[in-house]
Parts: C-alpha cells; sequence; structure tokens
C-alpha cells in the first residue's frame, strides 16, 4: 500500500485561513474533492453521515490545518489520485479564497509536496506529528518537536479543543467523520487519546 505524506503552506507563508468560514470551506473540499466525477459546486458543507456514492481518489488516513498551511496523511485509490485530489482541492479553495477576499494570483507556495513513507518508523510517527502541528499555539508546547512539553495533560486538552484537524475523530468524538478512513491507524493504535498521551507524557520536562 502507497502512503504519503502531503502538506503545503501559503506564498511566502502567508496565512491562508483566515476565520473558521475558511478552515470549514476546506474541510468541505476535502470531502467533495474525493470523487473521480467533477466536482459539485452545491454550497453544502460537510454533515455527519453524509455518504454518497463515489469513486474515491483517495482514502485520507489523517490531516490538519493550520492558519498557514496544511497536512493530510493519503493513500490513492484510483492511478494518479493523490494528484488528481489535490489539483481539485487547492483550485476549489484558491477560487472559493480570493473571490471572498477580491484577490488575484496564487495562494499556495509552489506544487504540493508528496513526501512517501517508506519505514515503520515513519509510519509510527506521522499521525502523531500531524495532529501534534495545533501545539505550535500553545506556551509550553512549542517546543514539541524537539520533543519538549511542559504539560501533557494541557496539551491534549488543548488538542480536544482543536477542530480543524481528524484528531477529535480518532478519539471517537465525531468532528468531521465522512473525511476520513480510520481503518489503518485504528488498529494500529486502538486507544489513539491514551497513545497520544503517553507519547506526550515522554516528552514532558
Amino acid at each position: 500500500m502507497e502512503l504519503y505524506h502531503v502538506l503545503n503552506r501559503g506564498v511566502d507563508k502567508r496565512i491562508i485561513f483566515l476565520d473558521n468560514q475558511d478552515y470549514a470551506r476546506f474541510v468541505h473540499n476535502l470531502y467533495a474533492s474525493n470523487d473521480s466525477s467533477p466536482m459539485r459546486h452545491t454550497g453544502r458543507m460537510v454533515g455527519i453521515g453524509c455518504r454518497d456514492r463515489r469513486e474515491r481518489l483517495v482514502d485520507i488516513h489523517g490531516w490538519c490545518l493550520m492558519n498557514n498551511h496544511f497536512h493530510l496523511i493519503l493513500t490513492p485509490c484510483v492511478e494518479r489520485g493523490i494528484s488528481r485530489f489535490m489539483q481539485k482541492v487547492n483550485i476549489g479553495y484558491v477560487k472559493y479564497f480570493n473571490e471572498k477576499y477580491k484577490r488575484p494570483g496564487t495562494l499556495f507556495q509552489g506544487k504540493t509536496k508528496k513526501v512517501p513513507i517508506e519505514n515503520e518508523a515513519h509510519f509510527y510517527h506521522i499521525l502523531h506529528y500531524v495532529h501534534l502541528n495545533p501545539l505550535d499555539y500553545l506556551k509550553g508546547a512549542t517546543e514539541w518537536r524537539e520533543r519538549t512539553v511542559e504539560d501533557a495533560d494541557a496539551a491534549i486538552a488543548y488538542l480536544k479543543k482543536y477542530r480543524w484537524s481528524s484528531y477529535l475523530d480518532y478519539c471517537g468524538v465525531k468532528n468531521f467523520p465522512s473525511v476520513i478512513s480510520r481503518d489503518l491507524f485504528g488498529e494500529v493504535f486502538g486507544d489513539y487519546e491514551k497513545e497520544l498521551l503517553s507519547y506526550l507524557k515522554s516528552m514532558t520536562i
């Protein structure tokens, strides 16, 4: 099975999500774009249990949106699935963003990066890495990439309040369940909240 960490950021590191409507629109596009058929511009946001018939381009195993970039964990379901999916997601969001904020031109910084996950260590780390990104906004946890966190319980509490990732759905809290496929990592981690808390406690100062 192919597995990739897919990411991109705003051009010149500019903010690409200015309000909750922007975040919600991008999440909506993750769902609506994941179909071999042309994207339907219904204006309808993702709803719990919204599962119509479709041929998925990718399986989305995890995701996180930050104010100036995004992270996705993807497996292609069809030939060129990731490229086709990201083209639809990016074009759709840029069109929405530029119309809303009355701006022209490029929004994302070059071509979307696609990093293959090729070994066991990377596989076991990648979902945690994606879900821990919001700790960049939490005092005492911003050094998590250097494995330094002051309070693991406070970090988990913060992540549980952050809507714009797949973390809540992995913890059994329905947030945007129609977007992701949890089978792959769900079988590996079991109780994900407990697993991530243990991981954070290993970083505690």
